[in-house]
């Protein structure tokens, strides 16, 4: 495919980089194949790629089983190889958003389609970094934050990779899954902290140590130190600790539970940055 096109462009007087898209646009063709070359080719792969993918999840033809007509599932591995080994820094929601935006307003590609697009291509990179040897949690945990920007997912894997390695993951793991139990049954929860609700020494102390390094590890993850990042979140384990150890969170006066509550939601957001950690 695209090899008689690229011949049809050049005799036609089309530049040899216009040829050379029309060839390699069709890459990569099956597992192990190359990936086409240079920006003008990845553009129109891509583009090709997904508008086939929000065109058939547009009428229904998704795949099922082993039934892949369309080749979506090659289609859908082909954008994600393009993304992350050429590597391109495009976000994938934004992709599938362009994709379905060229269509008629006949056809139905709207939230609900482009949701379905983008479950599927987690789905499908999910599938892809098992095969590369991936630990499933660590799989999970990237995953779990549905990342836009799918060239970015090695670095993240890796720096969760070693984060796990560390003496101080599995507290920190076992503390986001309490969190986020927590925060499920919550009730009500305050919109900002309050250090005037503070009783208790721990409660001071993991305020403290959350906001003395919370530019930091932001700026860390802005510069894609992920691996940076994670290894100040990990000395937050001992404030952690005394918290849960020493504070009542379902306190039973209103304002001290949500302001209590509003301090795990902060913390949950400060950690779950990179990966959601309660999945390890």
């Amino acid at each position: 495919q695209g090899i008689m096109g690229r011949y049809y462009a050049l005799a036609g007087g089309e530049p040899d980089p216009v040829a050379d898209a029309i060839e390699q646009h069709y890459r990569p063709r099956f597992a192990g194949d190359r990936l086409p070359e240079g920006n003008i080719a990845c553009a129109v792969a891509l583009a090709d790629k997904l508008d086939a993918l929000i065109g058939m999840f547009a009428i229904g033809e998704v795949p099922t089983g082993e039934r892949d007509p369309f080749g979506l599932r090659r289609a859908a591995l082909g954008v994600l190889r393009i993304l992350i080994e050429t590597p391109l820094p495009l976000d994938l929601g934004e992709l599938v958003a362009a994709a379905a935006s060229g269509y008629p307003a006949a056809i139905d590609t709207g939230d609900a389609v482009r949701v379905r697009v983008f479950d599927f291509m987690m789905e499908r990179l999910r599938h892809l970094l098992r095969e590369a040897g991936h630990a499933s949690e660590v799989i999970e945990a990237v995953l779990a934050l549905r990342p836009g920007r799918v060239d970015l997912v090695p670095a993240r894997l890796a720096a969760v990779t070693a984060f796990r390695a560390a003496p101080e993951a599995d507290a920190l793991a076992a503390a986001n899954k309490r969190i986020v139990n927590i925060l499920k049954k919550a009730d009500a929860v305050a919109a900002g902290i309050d250090v005037a609700l503070f009783q208790e020494a721990a409660e001071r102390r993991l305020f403290r140590e959350m906001n003395e390094i919370s530019p930091l590890v932001r700026s860390l993850v802005a510069a894609e130190d992920y691996a940076g990042a994670l290894k100040h979140l990990a000395g937050l384990r001992a404030a952690v600790d005394a918290f849960f150890d020493d504070v009542l969170v379902m306190a039973e006066e209103p304002l001290t539970r949500a302001n209590r509550l509003a301090m795990l939601r902060e913390l949950a957001g400060l950690m779950g940055q990179i990966a959601d950690i309660s999945r390890l």
